[in-house]
């Protein structure tokens, strides 16, 4: 939405001011620049990414415009399913846990957590560094490190999306100058036209050049910026399981090692102490429910 919405002041404000001074806005109404500029870019960055990038990008570009970041609740589900496998790994049998583990999508405690559940990396990340833990052969440091690597990866890899479309936004301006030579060498095909006529296609040419500063820098680059935001802000649950499933491994109570987790949420969206307790002893009762 505030995407949307910045939009609509950046043109109302670019658009009035024009009209303002003077200007017809009928003029910058060139379709065939905005099909020279945007099909050009479209296919420069078709050919500088792989196809998975490109699909990333709408996905990334999709998630910007509905602002798809972690609600507390996703963040309260996110502690109290670690809460859930902290507590069966410290009283239940390694064989009652890996049933948990090895069939997420059939466990009564991922069940219990279905934002969790639907995210399919942040679930298998669980499971995965669980599995470590179950096994016992891993130092604490050893998982810490193999965790920042595994996040490291993770947010490379939601960021390509980003990259790729700064590296576009950049070669807006140029492509906008490409369009504005085309302009141009159609004018002067009309160097024997009267000057209102040969006027009226210069200027149709340097909309090509406006198009093109205009789409970068108030378009394609803040939509970017905005794609960055929304996956940085998603890393951020790896980062709570990795502080909690640490705390835990080095003899926290599970209870203390989700205060570990909770205190790398950021304030603006940190849920309070008494809200994580709440969330937990809820979880709890549903699955003493389900089981």
């Amino acid at each position: 939405m505030g995407i949307i919405i910045g939009l609509i002041i950046t043109l109302g404000c670019v658009l009035g001011g024009f009209m303002a001074m003077g200007g017809h806005i009928e003029v910058l109404f060139q379709p065939w620049e905005v099909v020279i500029i945007c099909g050009a870019a479209l296919g420069t960055f078709v050919v500088a990414n792989p196809m998975k990038t490109v699909k990333d990008a709408g996905k990334g570009i999709l998630e910007a415009i509905k602002y798809s970041v972690p609600k507390e609740q996703e963040y309260l589900e996110t502690l109290g399913i670690l809460h859930a496998i902290m507590r069966e790994l410290r009283t239940k049998s390694r064989n009652e846990v890996e049933a948990h583990i090895d069939n997420p999508e059939e466990s009564a405690i991922f069940q219990a957590f279905p934002t969790v559940l639907k995210n399919h990396d942040l679930t298998h990340f669980i499971c995965d560094y669980c599995r470590i833990i179950i096994i016992g052969n891993a130092r604490p440091h050893e998982i810490e490190a193999l965790m920042d690597e595994e996040i490291h990866t993770i947010r490379s890899d939601k960021l390509k999306a980003y990259h790729a479309l700064v590296a576009m936004g950049d070669g807006f301006p140029a492509l906008g100058i490409c369009a504005a030579v085309l302009g141009v060498v159609k004018a002067m095909g009309a160097l024997d036209q009267s000057p209102e006529i040969l006027g009226g296609l210069i200027g149709a040419a340097l909309v090509g050049t406006f198009l093109g500063i205009f789409m970068a820098y108030s378009v394609v680059g803040p939509i970017a910026t905005q794609v960055k935001t929304v996956r940085e802000k998603r890393n951020r649950l790896y980062v709570i399981v990795k502080q909690t499933l640490l705390a835990y491994m080095n003899g926290s109570l599970p209870q203390v090692a989700l205060e570990f987790g909770r205190k790398t949420i950021s304030a603006y969206d940190r849920p309070s102490i008494d809200a994580v307790e709440q969330s937990t002893l809820n979880a709890g009762h549903a699955e003493n429910k389900a089981a």
